[in-house]
């Protein structure tokens, strides 16, 4: 009698928020093998999700769920190993505030659900913007502001989650070049730039989950921090558009991130 390996089943992912980041990590997820279920605010992109290999689920967080999205995100997170929570706080007044609140019931949803592991994706505004080097302990020590931030990674730090703040986000769609294109007057051209790629965000993301780096507070941010001057100058002239131009300033006003 020959005997036979028991086949393993791939880890199950559950990447809550699919859309210009989350979208591809979850098809890179399923390229390297992972089982993923990926929510999306949008029916349009059920389909999309479905496409590319990903049990889709119609998905709206708020502070306190209604009973079909609560049943939604307990499916969602039935069989999960591994849930990358990628929803970064909405613009407007009172949603900064509002964040913790927004991810409280995910928090609850998981534990309940058994999740082993969580991924949050967070942000370098964690950080005051003050002219200097900003390391992970300098984020219990930045104003008022960002308590918000902090507030919601302490919902999922601990031996078993890691959280990653990304710098500002750049990549298809979201080219520098056009952020500050044919503006005159823009303050602060000797602070510091600190991106992040699409691309090195999703290997990150992978890496962190491939490897099983839990119980950390990475920074994600490209190594090299030139001036807003100098790399929205080139970025602008690269695609053919019109230059920024900035204000006369002796110094910087923005922080430096170190990954």
């Amino acid at each position: 009698m020959i005997d036979t390996i028991p086949s393993v089943s791939p880890p199950t992912v559950a990447v809550l928020g699919c859309g210009w980041l989350g979208l591809p990590l979850a098809q890179a997820l399923v390229a390297l093998g992972y089982r993923v279920h990926g929510s999306t605010t949008t029916p349009g992109q059920l389909l999309t999700l479905r496409d590319a290999g990903i049990r889709p689920f119609l998905l709206r967080l708020a502070p306190i769920l209604s009973a079909t999205d609560a049943d939604t995100l307990r499916a969602q997170l039935q069989d999960a190993d591994v849930l990358v929570l990628n929803v970064p706080p909405t613009r407007g007044a009172g949603s900064a505030e509002a964040y913790p609140a927004l991810l409280r019931p995910v928090a609850e949803a998981a534990a309940q659900a058994g999740v082993r592991h969580v991924l949050l994706v967070s942000s370098t505004g964690v950080y005051a913007d003050e002219p200097r080097l900003m390391r992970e302990p300098d984020a219990q020590a930045a104003p008022t502001a960002t308590a918000p931030l902090l507030q919601a990674e302490a919902l999922f730090q601990g031996p078993h989650h890691t959280v990653v703040r990304l710098a500002g986000l750049m990549g298809p769609g979201r080219a520098p070049g056009r952020f500050l294109a044919g503006r005159a007057g823009v303050p602060h051209g000797e602070a510091p730039v600190n991106l992040i790629h699409l691309q090195d965000c999703i290997s990150l993301l992978s890496r962190i989950i491939e490897q099983e780096l839990w119980g950390y507070t990475f920074n994600a941010s490209a190594a090299t921090h030139p001036t807003r001057r100098t790399f929205y100058t080139a970025a602008a002239t690269r695609l053919g558009l019109q230059p920024p131009t900035f204000l006369e300033e002796s110094s910087g006003v923005n922080k430096s991130i170190l990954p």
